[in-house]
């Protein structure tokens, strides 16, 4: 197998909205706000017109699209056997991942995250972690961590307690590992621990400017390019409306956003640039080439509505 990812099983649900909807519900557009009582956030739902509903997941939507660039891929994450549980294992099923995990009644139900897309084309998450936010260690499959050639973490992992315990399993099995650092706000809550993992634990980090600046407290990029050269790991940076970067070592390597894009959702972006980078990077394309296959791929699902291609 050549990637496994491990990370938060969550039921994708897409709506459109106007601005004035995340000012009133105290949301800060672009960013994940995590809700902990079910009932709050099933309120949030009531009045909206669900666009789409699809099986995601940080981490998930990158290893379907890995998947769908032909690799052998599987994915970790704890669901429960209940209706959105069901669908959530017939998607991954549909697209040929190998889904190490077997359902059961769980106290908690699947995770959901509503993403509320605005006019601009952001989108904002708001995320019922449910029995998502819930898997340990026990759930973490050794074998499967060591026949594979990366394993991919997300940093929402983090989120929880037991959590850290899968993830720390993870990273003792792997040979070799990646990890996204999937969201400022996350990035803020767990600075000294993604710090720590970047520099110690990590051979891949991906990130997006607004993250990595935080992580290190960096007054600007250059800061960032210096703190990267010197870890002698490789760091991917996406730059939004710059393109990307990718620091190896001493060495930089940078790619341009494909023009003349009709931007319709944001949601997945990061994602689907990791699905084309890590597909560049096990398949031995130069990491010039891997980060313009992850730009590809970027640019093909910011198009579209959903994280899915």
């Amino acid at each position: 197998m050549r990637i496994l990812g491990i990370g938060n099983a969550i039921v994708d649900v897409i709506c459109k909205v106007e601005d004035s909807f995340i000012q009133e519900n105290n949301l800060t557009k672009s960013t994940m706000k995590l809700f902990f009582d079910e009932n709050e956030f099933k309120q949030l739902l009531i009045n909206l017109k669900i666009e789409k509903t699809v099986s995601g997941g940080s981490v998930a939507n990158s290893i379907v699209g890995l998947s769908q660039l032909g690799n052998q891929v599987g994915f970790i994450g704890k669901i429960s056997n209940d209706d959105f549980g069901g669908k959530y294992e017939e998607g991954l099923k549909k697209e040929n991942v190998e889904y190490f995990y077997s359902k059961k009644k769980e106290e908690l139900p699947t995770g959901t995250c509503l993403i509320l897309i605005t006019p601009d084309s952001e989108r904002t998450m708001c995320t019922f972690l449910g029995t998502a936010g819930k898997i340990n260690e026990n759930d973490v499959s050794p074998e499967a961590i060591k026949k594979s050639e990366i394993v991919f973490l997300e940093g929402y992992l983090w989120d929880e307690g037991e959590p850290k315990k899968a993830f720390d399993k993870a990273i003792n099995h792997a040979s070799k590992i990646a990890m996204s650092l999937s969201d400022l706000f996350c990035v803020d809550r767990h600075k000294i621990h993604f710090l720590n993992l970047v520099k110690n634990k990590l051979d891949i980090t991906f990130a997006n400017e607004q993250e990595i600046t935080s992580l290190i407290e960096a007054k600007n990029f250059n800061e960032v390019i210096d703190f990267s050269k010197q870890l002698n790991k490789l760091v991917v940076i996406t730059r939004g409306e710059k393109g990307a970067v990718a620091i190896n070592g001493k060495e930089i390597f940078e790619s341009d956003i494909q023009p003349n894009l009709k931007i319709v959702d944001l949601t997945g972006a990061g994602d689907l640039f990791a699905a084309g980078f890590l597909h560049g990077y096990v398949n031995k394309l130069s990491i010039k080439e891997s980060l313009e296959k992850g730009t590809e791929m970027s640019s093909r699902v910011i198009q579209q509505i959903g994280a899915r291609l």
